[in-house]
């Protein structure tokens, strides 16, 4: 096993005496294949991802410039440890090369399955690195989940983080008959364990290392035969409307994202970021996976998803992107902790909002502050903004982005006003992640942004939003019919969003196509827009608006458990488990007046006239959610169909 920095971390503001391991002009990398460079030439860190650049060829020269450099942060036993980039690149190259001493071939699929770990990246680069594709699974998927992706990707191989992943790939590769070998990352409870189709991770690095010694070139001829236009990955959707389908994205594809984004979401060396989405889904494996490789941020692992909030402020991310989810999850911490503050401390919490939103206003203007009221908000920042910020972890955020579903435009000008640089970008699997961002310096709340650069945005048939870019993927895998309904004769991607353009090429989304109803009266209701304010309530985490053929709208509710819950415990209400809470009649009333509020801001038909609430606590493991914690609408409707019913009497007029 290679050493490791270790840094402890025992009170919050040890990050800023984290020792880094600064790049120094005299030093030399310590990379597999990496060429001696003279003592007096600067290193680079930063790689242009430029046309002809593979991920491949990206890593193993990011490798090569970097050496000692961290890269990555994971907690291991309550201590932050370090890689660096040349142990990176070492444990890449030697997972890489066992995979062929095992008679890995070009083009082989090679499936991921657990946690976010730095395991799962040195595994994808391995993949990446021997000109194979990798295919991400979610490690909240059922034995079911992971029998169809591995047979549909056609996967040969299969990378798993532990037991719990192991004994789901065991229980069916019965029915995987291409499945040739399963590799565990972490052999704890394993050690009496045997099996001829398993090996460990550290079994397969030895492979590689003695591999390596006998074909000491082979890696980098790989890294080599690479080409531009290979398949580098398939992400699976998240199956809301279906079966998942398996979309194809290029190493040019992806390698053309990163330089999109360059000038949206600029970032550096001195950047520090957190990996805690899913791996496999678009959004993070671009932000924390491929993009580091050209920019050379450090990427943190969170622990867990319980301790995600805590690894936030030990880290304190100077970029970072959330789901509307986290955000609102942010939003309500900050407004529990105004309302559990004296009353002096809300009122000057209250007073530096008012104060950071009429700063965001001139901001938005492109206005210069008045002096009067820079003075207000340095005292602003100083008494209540920089506090809030920094407990959630942003207080050395210099930008952050939003992304993956819709999110209120208060919620954004609520960010804005706390002194956060928030941008909301819009893209898709489809999309190698962004298609839309807004341009350095110009902010129009409401819209995405503008098209990214070398991206194409028009509004087409029935306010349909299509894309056209060197990002779009290369299509459905197996599905040539599903390809051809996506992408048509002249490369346009039917996103399948409903949306507008104004004069200044800012887009607007409206609503997912498939999702906007018609009730009873003949009123088009767009539902997404009544359901991010609902989401926007510290009390309420998700919400389904009811409607299509109906005679008025409802709604199905699903409370945030911490919230509310220690709302019924500061007004003394009882209750013995989840089920209990939502049925309290106190709570009821409490979400009926979020929903009132709601309704205020909407024209009366628009109105939420009933509602329910999801009794059953719900998680990522649950098929009504989404990996990123989003409400299936379709399952939905048909799960809990008794349950709309009931609001919709059959003897009511």
């Amino acid at each position: 096993m290679e050493a490791k920095e270790t840094v402890a971390l025992s009170r919050p503001d040890a990050r800023r005496a984290r020792p880094q391991v600064a790049a120094r002009s005299n030093e030399r990398p310590d990379a597999p294949g990496a060429p001696a460079r003279p003592a007096h030439v600067a290193a680079p860190l930063t790689i242009e991802p430029a046309a002809g650049v593979t991920l491949a060829g990206a890593f193993a020269q990011a490798v090569a410039l970097r050496g000692q450099r961290i890269a990555l942060r994971e907690k291991k036993v309550g201590l932050w440890r370090a890689t660096s980039w040349a142990q990176y690149g070492e444990r890449v190259r030697d997972t890489a090369l066992g995979l062929q001493s095992l008679g890995f071939a070009r083009g082989d699929r090679v499936a991921i399955l657990g946690t976010n770990c730095s395991e799962w990246m040195v595994a994808d680069f391995a993949v990446l690195t021997a000109g194979g594709v990798s295919v991400g699974i979610y490690p909240t998927d059922s034995p079911r989940q992971v029998e169809y992706v591995v047979a549909d990707s056609g996967a040969r191989w299969l990378f798993v983080e532990d037991e719990e992943q192991l004994d789901k790939a065991l229980a069916v590769r019965e029915r995987l008959p291409a499945l040739q070998r399963i590799v565990v990352f972490d052999m704890e409870g394993l050690r009496r364990f045997a099996d001829p189709m398993v090996t460990s991770l550290e079994a397969l690095m030895q492979a590689g290392r003695e591999r390596a010694l006998v074909q000491p070139g082979q890696w980098h001829a790989s890294i080599a035969a690479v080409s531009p236009d290979d398949l580098a990955i398939l992400i699976y959707t998240s199956g809301t409307t279906g079966a998942p389908k398996g979309a194809m994205l290029t190493h040019r594809g992806l390698v053309f994202q990163a330089g999109c984004l360059a000038s949206r979401m600029p970032e550096g060396p001195d950047d520090e970021q957190l990996s805690y989405l899913p791996l496999c889904h678009i959004a993070e494996r671009l932000t924390t996976v491929f993009r580091p490789v050209f920019h050379a941020a450090t990427v943190h692992f969170v622990e867990s998803a319980d301790t995600m909030a805590h690894n936030v402020r030990e880290v304190s991310p100077t970029v970072f992107f959330g789901v509307p989810r986290v955000w609102e999850k942010f939003y309500s911490a900050i407004r529990i902790a105004a309302d559990d503050a004296s009353a002096l401390e809300r009122r000057v919490f209250d007073w530096a909002l008012r104060v950071g939103a009429r700063v965001a206003e001139c901001r938005l203007a492109g206005c210069a502050l008045p002096a009067p009221l820079a003075l207000a908000h340095a005292a602003a920042e100083r008494l209540a903004l920089r506090r809030a910020r920094k407990l959630i972890g942003m207080d050395r955020a210099r930008y952050v982005i939003t992304g993956a579903a819709p999110i209120a435009p208060e919620l954004i000008r609520w960010y804005l006003a706390l002194g956060l640089d928030m941008r909301e970008a819009y893209g898709m699997t489809e999309t190698a992640g962004v298609a839309t961002l807004p341009p350095p310096g110009r902010r129009k709340l409401g819209s995405v942004g503008t098209a990214l650069p070398g991206t194409e945005v028009r509004i087409g048939d029935a306010g349909e939003i299509l894309v056209r870019g060197e990002h779009v993927f290369a299509g459905y895998v197996g599905l040539p019919g599903k390809t051809r309904e996506a992408i048509d004769e002249d490369g346009w991607l039917h996103t399948g969003d409903v949306g507008s353009l104004d004069d200044e090429g800012f887009l607007r989304i409206t609503d997912r196509l498939k999702d906007i109803f018609i009730t009873a009266g003949g009123k088009n209701v767009t539902p997404s827009e009544i359901e991010n304010q609902l989401k926007f309530s510290p009390y309420i985490a998700d919400a389904v608006v009811i409607g299509d053929r109906r005679k008025y709208l409802s709604a199905l509710v699903m409370i945030d458990p911490d919230n509310v819950a220690k709302y019924a415990q500061d007004a003394r209400v009882p209750f013995t488990n989840y089920a209990s809470l939502c049925r309290a009649r106190e709570v009821i009333e409490l979400i009926q007046r979020e929903i009132d509020r709601v309704n205020a801001q909407f024209a009366r038909v628009e109105g939420i006239k009933r509602f329910r609430l999801i009794e059953v606590q719900l998680s990522a493991e649950d098929e009504e959610l989404t990996p990123t914690m989003k409400l299936k609408r379709k399952l939905v409707n048909e799960k809990y169909k008794s349950l709309i019913d009931s609001m919709y009497p059959q003897d009511e007029p």
